[in-house]
């Protein structure tokens, strides 16, 4: 077991402590004093140099539990929680990110590792790197073909939002595996589907402008393409914000003069005496 250094947060304070990673588990030092198992930690988040766990407790609670400490240890640590937590998990190839707002990302090649699907992200392990994927931010899943080594292989395509751009990644493994996989992930995404009755709440137009927003236009763009005034798209916007199809990125303002600006401008376009 190793003991290294770390931030331990309770009650919306940190303490510096230090952690035991072992095998099965690890153990949280001053101020939790708790041992907690890998196979007890249902979901992990990593941002920046923290990670959050959740916990399976014996009462069937969750309890959060977050760490911070240097890129070494965090990974070291994330890579044996992936390997050894309740979730579902294949070993296969993946190449991730494989396209970034639709062009080929350069240096993306196949590794080899394991996926790991859990409570709120999908994640990615190779020996080199730990990439996760948000399962709220998965816009599509699709069973398709992918050229390796001049074959056409089942593959699993994902297709995530990051920093408002569409990032493909792909997935190889047996195709038994791979349809498993797939109808797992088709499961924990179901929430992003249209049910029947938002479906109804689309009109031809209000689908159209979803096009259009998913291919890069601006509002004033759209307004110019469909001839349509402020107020009209506005009220398009509206029903899209209603089924979650859309984030709201910026408020456009429409200003008028008040009367120390009338004044203003009309003092400032008098001729000089």
């Amino acid at each position: 077991m190793a003991e290294v250094p770390a931030k331990l947060e309770k009650g919306g304070s940190w303490v510096t402590s230090r952690i035991d990673i072992g095998n099965d588990g690890i153990v949280l030092k001053d101020p939790w004093n708790v041992t907690v198992s890998y196979r007890s930690i249902v979901d992990l988040q990593k941002r920046g140099q923290m990670i959050t766990l959740l916990v399976s407790m014996p009462d069937k609670t969750e309890r959060p539990y977050k760490i911070a400490s240097v890129e070494k240890v965090l990974t070291i640590l994330t890579k044996k929680i992936i390997m050894a937590c309740n979730a579902y998990r294949i070993m296969a190839h993946f190449m991730s990110p494989a396209i970034r707002g639709g062009v080929l990302v350069t240096d993306a090649k196949w590794e080899k590792g394991a996926i790991a699907v859990l409570k709120t992200g999908i994640w990615f392990v190779s020996q080199d790197r730990q990439i996760s994927v948000p399962l709220k931010e998965v816009a599509s899943l699709e069973l398709t073909k992918r050229e390796l080594q001049k074959k056409k292989l089942d593959v699993i395509k994902i297709d995530h939002l990051e920093g408002g751009e569409v990032v493909t990644s792909f997935i190889l493994c047996p195709l038994s595996t791979l349809q498993v996989l797939y109808n797992f992930l088709r499961d924990a995404t179901k929430d992003m589907d249209m049910k029947g009755s938002e479906l109804d709440q689309l009109d031809a137009q209000t689908a159209q402008v979803a096009m259009l927003i998913y291919s890069g236009m601006d509002t004033k763009s759209i307004e110019n393409m469909l001839s349509l005034p402020p107020e009209e798209l506005n009220a398009i916007y509206e029903t899209l914000l209603k089924l979650k199809l859309v984030d709201v990125v910026m408020v456009r303002k429409e200003v008028q003069l008040t009367p120390k600006g009338v004044r203003y401008i009309t003092d400032a376009l008098k001729p000089p005496s």
